[in-house]
């Protein structure tokens, strides 16, 4: 078993995300003075006298209305509480003791979970303490004042918590699951490819473009492996985003790429590979990620005998600049194909993390070096003396030569190619820097 998990859930707009902040030490959960901004669960580790657990932050629950993003929402802070060991249940002591927050008492009483009541927003204990004895009415417990903004009363909430959680059965293992980032435009189905490969409708999928706003971390098994899939909100044109919510949407995208290990880029098939994909990419190549290329509705395009070599072609020719990436045609609807993508997960995980040994990677320098003279400048010939690699995720050489500016930028590709034609490092990039030497050394 992991960490325990921890839910904070209560109506909208009684300050969860903030909590979640606040807690996190950092600006992990979206925040806004008006209901519904958060509107998927997310998740931060956090530790408290020496105990460490999982949190999640969920939107705010609407028992009783038809509108169909709060019902979604209702739906996903059910799942983050079938997932908890503890539930937060966060009220607000201004706005006071209303039916909605009797209505999910009942929901969560009937979750069978430990509860831990906080009333948030009580800046001034001596003022409003009253006003949270009336929160013993909800009948689950004693009411832990907190104000979750100004970082009062934490400590005792959380020593609840903990008083809830039984560590002893609960065994630290470090977490070496491979990371993967699902990214791309909105609406290009990363949400409905995490879906497919979960089983269950575990994110928001909606026809709305930006559905997804924050990065939400899924744990996904197959074959006895286990994956943890990052799904992110999609990417915008820079000149599109007019709200702070988009802006921090996109900053969470590239924190996602920083954490993972493989990205898998979602291009819509029927969109083609757009500006906003390359940019995507770019991203992903700069950090130096594992990368596929998910070409996503591949069952709404008209197809011949030619038609994915020439998609194919058509992506190689937008994103030369990763030519080493690999390429899949699935549909996230259907589920075609989207199986034989922890197939090409594994070879890229496997390919990241490679390491050559010296003797054989100065083999293929020498014969690389044979095959092809290399450049010279006023007489003076570059010489290639050594290579080694010093590290992974993604493998990086050093090449030791006579003069640097001998190295031209053809060349340099030169031996990539040649290294990737003799270990593979397909869905890979891999880095080679270039040091000077002198020839007696």
């Amino acid at each position: 078993m992991g960490r325990p998990i921890l839910a904070i859930v209560g109506r909208p707009n009684v300050g969860k995300s903030t909590l979640f902040n606040t807690l996190a030490g950092e600006r992990i959960s979206i925040v806004k003075d008006y209901p519904g901004v958060t509107r998927d669960r997310i998740y931060a580790d956090m530790t408290w006298l020496n105990h460490s657990f999982s949190m999640i932050d969920t939107g705010g629950i609407e028992m009783d209305t038809k509108d169909h993003m709060l019902s979604h929402m209702r739906e996903q802070a059910n799942i983050a509480i079938d997932m908890a060991d503890v539930i937060l249940f966060l009220v607000d002591v201004r706005q006071g003791l209303v039916d909605a927050d009797y209505k999910v008492a009942d929901m969560l009483r009937q979750s069978g979970k430990p509860i831990v009541l906080v009333v948030n927003k009580v800046d001034n204990f001596d003022k409003y303490m009253a006003d949270v004895y009336e929160f013993y009415n909800l009948g689950i417990g004693d009411p832990h004042p907190v104000s979750a903004s100004s970082k009062l009363g934490l400590g005792d909430m959380l020593d609840a918590v903990l008083e809830n959680i039984d560590f002893g059965k609960l065994e630290e293992e470090e977490d070496d699951r491979p990371r993967v980032a699902i990214v791309g435009k909105p609406n290009a189905g990363k949400s409905s490819l995490i879906n497919k490969l979960l089983g269950e409708n575990r994110v928001i999928v909606s026809d709305v473009a930006g559905t997804t706003r924050d990065a939400i971390d899924t744990q996904i098994t197959y074959e006895d492996k286990e994956y943890i899939f990052i799904d992110t909100a999609g990417l915008r044109r820079k000149s599109k985003v007019k709200e702070d919510i988009e802006r921090y949407s996109i900053i969470r995208t590239v924190a996602a790429i920083e954490r993972s290990d493989v990205v898998v880029l979602m291009i819509d098939a029927t969109e083609g590979v757009t500006e906003q994909d390359a940019k995507i990419a770019g991203i992903a190549h700069d950090r130096g990620r594992g990368m596929i290329l998910a070409v996503n509705k591949w069952d709404a395009i008209e197809k011949n005998n030619h038609t994915v070599k020439e998609y194919t072609e058509k992506i190689r020719d937008i994103l030369s600049f990763v030519p080493y990436a690999e390429i899949i045609f699935i549909s996230a609807l259907t589920g075609q194909r989207t199986i034989k993508l922890f197939d090409m997960l594994d070879t890229v995980i496997q390919n990241h993390a490679l390491r050559v040994q010296t003797g054989v990677l100065n083999e293929i320098l020498m014969e690389a070096v044979a095959m092809q003279q290399p450049p010279s400048d006023k007489g003076k010939r570059l010489k290639l003396f050594y290579m080694t690699q010093v590290s992974t995720k993604p493998p990086t050489f050093v090449l030791f030569v006579n003069k640097k500016e001998l190295m031209h930028f053809s060349y340099q590709r030169y031996i990539e190619n040649r290294i990737r034609d003799t270990f593979g490092f397909m869905g890979t990039p891999i880095r080679i820097f270039i040091r000077e030497r002198k020839e007696r050394e």
